[in-house]
């Protein structure tokens, strides 16, 4: 589902040339300190036994404090396909830019 979610926004960046990625920067700054924030939580919830994750349908690679590697991928992809569909669509409506964000 991470891949299909992925490409399913990421053509937006090689199709009208949106230039998220030649901002890498810029999305890494407003996707990390939110990552970051929740997966915080996420190990907090595994810690105290609130939450788990199926071994059955994960691939069963673990980062630290035993967060599954699909659900720091999940705190990436996710963000990132919210930007390129945004800037994708500001792209092909530009005044919604201005309308929206003041730009």
């Amino acid at each position: 589902m991470l891949i299909f979610t992925f490409c399913g926004s990421a053509w937006l960046e090689i199709y009208l040339k949106t230039g998220v990625l030649r901002r890498i920067k810029r999305v890494a700054i407003s996707v990390l300190p939110i990552s970051v924030l929740f997966l915080a939580w996420d190990a907090y919830a595994i810690a105290q036994g609130h939450w788990f994750f199926d071994r059955e349908q994960i691939l069963g690679i673990f980062g630290p404090f035993g967060i599954p590697l699909e659900e720091y991928l999940f705190f990436m992809v996710i963000p990132m396909a919210a930007i390129f569909t945004i800037e994708g669509v500001t792209t092909v409506k530009p005044h919604w830019r201005k309308d929206e964000f003041g730009e």
